[in-house]
This record gives structure tokens, C-alpha cells and sequence, in this order.
């Protein structure tokens, strides 16, 4: 048997390699985060925060356009960190840009009702702190992947669910919409059903369409096991009956969850830079893309 032995100088360099990708890799997570996290709510002992990326030299006084997004993971599971690349990048680019906590099963114990309860008091608080946040209350976008986009457009259309005692008179609707392979219908052949049938009509987005849904943007894989591609084509044929603006980019091949940074073969740049040439012809950005 043939014996290998490090010499302890190779040992030293080989630890040093080690340590040196270890600390390379913690700073460059530690690069993408929060310029702020604040509570937007706090219920049943449970505090819910807005992780908030600013634009540089942003001050209270400003009137930024902003975004609100939306993390996935089927009302179950799921972190802001999901989209917190796409805050960041939303935040060098102008925007004042926000990563949202809501309440999920798997940790708070909850039904999908709860998780849609909170994007509306998300956007709520938001808009009605505009003066503090330094943004325009009428330049508030949300989007969110799966079923984040979900909540995100449930902020727009969906009239029920709305937290007791809550000033519902501060709107929760977006004033556009940026959405990731999003969950449109919870009907009995929809996402979701067995969990919200006893309230699916109320609940599902594709339902509860009308003429006020701000313009969107969806971004969709043809091989989503999810949310089948003539799901997402029948919502912009409704949209635009409604005589709403619908822009719907098709990926072929792509699964669900394409978009995200993290996936193999994403195409976390090619949906950054769309959304940003839509966000930029309703006004919210200047000058072209730089990602």
C-alpha cells in the first residue's frame, strides 16, 4: 500500500487556501444586505419586518419610487434573502427597495389567508409611512416569486383578508407589479386548492380580476410544474379584456424558480433586465440598465 503524507509546509498552505475561500465567500454574502430592518407589524406576539435596501445618499426627505417583494415557497416556507439581490440591484438603480417578512406555516403555524393578510398590511404601512421611508406613495410597485407573486398581485385585486382593525382606507394595491412565476389561479384545478377551498373565490387572483389591476410583468418557464404556462396566458388575455397593460416573457425550458441567482443555468439577469426596462417606461427608473 502506497502511503501519502503532507509535508507541514503544504499542510500550512493548504489550511491558509481554506480559510482564504472561507473568508471570500462570508464577505461576499455579507455584501448584499439591508441598509435597514423595521417593523411593519406585530401580531400574536409575532413581529413581521420590512428588510429595506436604500438608493445611495437617500434621505427621509427624498420621494423615491419603491418596490415591495415577496419571497416564495408555497405559503409554507421561505426568507426576504430570496430577493435580495434583485433589492439591491433595484436600489443602486434609484428605487427604494424592500424585501417583506409574512406569516408561514411552517413557522407561525398559518393558512395562506394570514400570509395574504400581511402583504396587504406590508403595503399598507409602507405607503402610509412614505414621508419617513422617503418615497412616492403613488410610485409603490410589489412583486414576489411564486406564491410571493401571488401575494403581491392579491395586494392588487383580492378584497377580503384584511387584518382586523386595520385602516383600510390606506390602499393596499401596487401601483405596478413585477412577478415571478407567479401562483394566478387557486381554483379547484389551480395551486393551492385543497388549502383555501373553502375560500378559493375570494382568494384567487385569477378570479378576481377588473379594470384597476395595475400594469405587470410576469416571467414564466414552459417547464414550470407548477403553474402550467396556459394558466399565465389566460391571466394576460383577462388583463387585457380588462384593457390592462400585461407583458408576459415565456422561457422555454426553464422550471419553476428560473429566475433565482442561486439556480443552475438561471436567468436571474435576463428577468432583472426586463423588469427593469418595464419599471423604467412607467417612469420608476432613469437612463438604461446597468446590471
Amino acid at each position: 500500500m502506497v502511503k501519502f503524507t503532507l509535508k507541514e509546509s503544504h499542510l500550512k498552505i493548504f489550511i491558509f487556501l481554506i480559510l482564504a475561500i472561507c473568508i471570500s465567500t462570508s464577505i461576499a454574502f455579507a455584501d448584499t444586505h439591508p441598509d435597514q430592518i423595521i417593523t411593519y407589524k406585530t401580531i400574536n406576539n409575532t413581529e413581521l419586518k420590512l428588510h429595506i435596501f436604500n438608493p445611495p445618499q437617500h434621505k427621509a426627505s427624498d420621494s423615491k419610487p419603491a418596490i415591495v417583494l415577496f419571497f416564495g415557497g408555497g405559503w409554507n416556507s421561505g426568507k426576504p434573502k430570496q430577493f435580495y439581490d434583485q433589492s439591491q440591484y433595484f436600489s443602486s438603480r434609484g428605487m427604494v427597495a424592500i424585501a417583506a417578512e409574512y406569516r408561514i406555516k411552517n413557522t407561525h403555524k398559518t393558512s395562506p389567508k394570514e400570509a395574504v393578510k400581511d402583504s396587504k398590511s406590508a403595503m399598507r404601512w409602507v405607503r402610509s409611512h412614505a414621508d419617513e421611508l422617503g418615497i412616492n406613495p403613488n410610485m409603490l410597485a410589489a412583486g414576489g416569486g411564486s406564491a410571493g407573486g401571488h401575494l403581491a398581485i392579491s395586494a392588487a385585486v383580492i378584497k377580503n383578508f384584511n387584518e382586523e382593525n386595520e385602516d383600510i382606507s390606506v390602499s393596499s394595491r401596487p401601483d405596478a407589479l413585477v412577478l415571478f412565476n407567479p401562483v394566478f389561479d387557486n381554483g379547484p384545478n389551480g395551486y393551492g386548492y385543497e388549502r383555501v377551498k373553502d375560500y378559493w373565490q375570494a382568494f384567487s387572483p385569477l378570479h378576481n380580476l377588473d379594470e384597476n389591476v395595475p400594469p405587470t410583468i410576469v416571467f414564466m418557464g414552459t417547464k414550470d410544474r407548477f403553474v402550467p404556462v396556459e394558466t399565465t396566458q389566460l391571466f394576460k388575455r383577462k388583463m387585457e379584456e380588462n384593457g390592462r397593460r400585461c407583458e408576459l416573457f415565456l422561457y422555454p425550458d426553464q422550471p419553476h424558480g428560473f429566475f433565482n441567482k442561486s439556480k443552475k443555468n438561471n436567468k436571474y439577469k435576463e428577468t432583472l433586465l426586463e423588469a427593469d426596462n418595464f419599471l423604467t417606461s412607467l417612469g420608476y427608473l432613469q437612463s438604461e440598465a446597468s446590471l
